[in-house]
């Protein structure tokens, strides 16, 4: 790892697991948290770190469906297109995320790491239909009005904060 500041996040993370090999997904789960994905610095580093091979580091990050390993905003929107969804009209609003994100299925993060737009099969609220979730915060009855107030509050709090 080349930046100084990320080698001592990572190896907080691994203080805090002990340098627990067996607590691997634990700490992937920290690193991703922190960083918003996994990098191929941060596999290869937490690899030697805990004696363990690039690949078996490599294999638990692209088995579980949570890691990702290419970066992702600071705000995860993920729209339910389950069927319940789905006949509820998910796909505008997942149309409308987009068009007010300027992103799409194949590149879904923001340029400037703000937001990931995401689809899903299931968010387990079908009665809440249509649903999404904005940081695993849910928001139910979905429209593509209500998306655009969504993107349009999330702005104006950001820019209150700088």
């Amino acid at each position: 790892m080349s930046n100084e500041a990320d080698v001592r996040v990572l190896d907080a993370i691994l203080e805090k697991h002990s340098y627990n090999s067996t607590l691997i997904i634990a700490i992937m789960q920290d690193i991703q948290k922190e960083f918003h994905y996994l990098s191929e610095d941060a596999l290869c580093y937490i690899a030697k770190k805990l004696n363990l091979s690039e690949a078996k580091v490599y294999g638990v990050a692209t088995f579980y469906e949570n890691f990702s390993l290419k970066p992702k905003g600071k705000y995860i929107i993920k729209v339910c297109d389950g069927t319940a969804c789905h006949v509820r009209k998910s796909v505008p609003i997942l149309e409308e995320f987009r068009n007010q994100l300027k992103v799409t299925a194949e590149n879904p993060t923001t340029e400037d790491r703000m937001f990931t737009v995401e689809t899903v099969s299931c968010l387990g609220a079908c009665g809440l239909a249509p649903v999404c979730t904005v940081n695993d915060k849910v928001h139910p009855a979905m429209t593509p009005e209500k998306a655009r107030e969504i993107v349009e509050s999330i702005r104006k709090e950001e820019q209150d904060e700088n």
